[in-house]
């Protein structure tokens, strides 16, 4: 199934019958990814007055709970919405889903006992590119990122001047297989988030922040058409499905 999209004056082909699924999917349990110290999401049958929702102890459908927090649990997209005051709703800041992206990767360099990733290497993978969303995967590039506790661990991060960075590149959307753009433990400082964001001048409304990515290793560095797709949560942040499809060669 090829498509033909128009991006400013260029055009491109992709092969929707060929996705690169990088999200993460929600299972519940122990072995689900997780961090922010919360306990593994849960899900479970309903149960009530005698009803349990489940078609083996007698009901006449399964009708499972679901509990679990989306910056912990799952695959998720946020808006400036989850550092501010005022409420602001990934859903309604986000209406638009296909984007020009560059998939790169990273090694995080040593600082202190951190380590983290700086201006100097986004410039070196970037390099004149100009992308409408950047997707960053993390070296080393292992399947356990898909079930990972990351709670106590200090994963690496971005440094601000990485955001600041991204910014003047005029990268609308940031991806990333980490907990957080930011240190785990930082005071609230926050400092990605807000750079991004630009929070202390005019606020980025439409730009968004990915995390807990997982990009495979078969998926190659290079420029990719990103479906950008979130559930429709009135919230700061949602589970998301970003989905890659290569540009076929003309």
């Amino acid at each position: 199934m090829i498509a033909t999209l128009k991006h400013l004056s260029k055009n491109y082909k992709i092969d929707l019958s060929k996705p690169l699924d990088i999200s993460i999917a929600l299972s519940g349990g122990e072995a689900n990814i997780n961090a922010w110290y919360l306990g593994p999401p849960q899900i479970k049958p309903h149960a009530e007055e005698g009803f349990v929702g489940k078609v083996t102890e007698g009901a006449s459908t399964n009708f499972n709970d679901v509990y679990f927090n989306p910056h912990s649990h799952v695959t998720h997209t946020e808006c400036l919405g989850h550092i501010t005051e005022g409420f602001h709703s990934i859903n309604q800041k986000l209406k638009k889903f296909f984007f020009l992206a560059e998939v790169i990767t990273v090694a995080p360099e040593q600082m202190g006992d951190d380590f983290v990733i700086s201006e100097k290497q986004l410039k070196y993978a970037l390099g004149n590119k100009k992308r409408e969303a950047v997707v960053i995967r993390t070296l080393p590039n292992t399947k356990e990122k898909r079930s990972r506790n990351y709670s106590d661990t200090n994963p690496p991060y971005l440094l601000e001047d990485a955001a600041q960075f991204l910014v003047k590149k005029g990268v609308e959307h940031l991806l990333i297989d980490l907990p957080s753009v930011d240190k785990e433990r930082d005071g609230g400082a926050l400092l990605c988030h807000n750079a991004f964001w630009n929070i202390k001048g005019k606020p980025r409304e439409k730009a968004t922040i990915t995390e807990l990515i997982y990009v495979p290793n078969k998926v190659k560095d290079g420029t990719y058409f990103l479906n950008l797709q979130v559930a429709p949560f009135e919230n700061d942040a949602s589970p998301s499905r970003p989905v890659l499809y290569k540009i076929e060669e003309k």
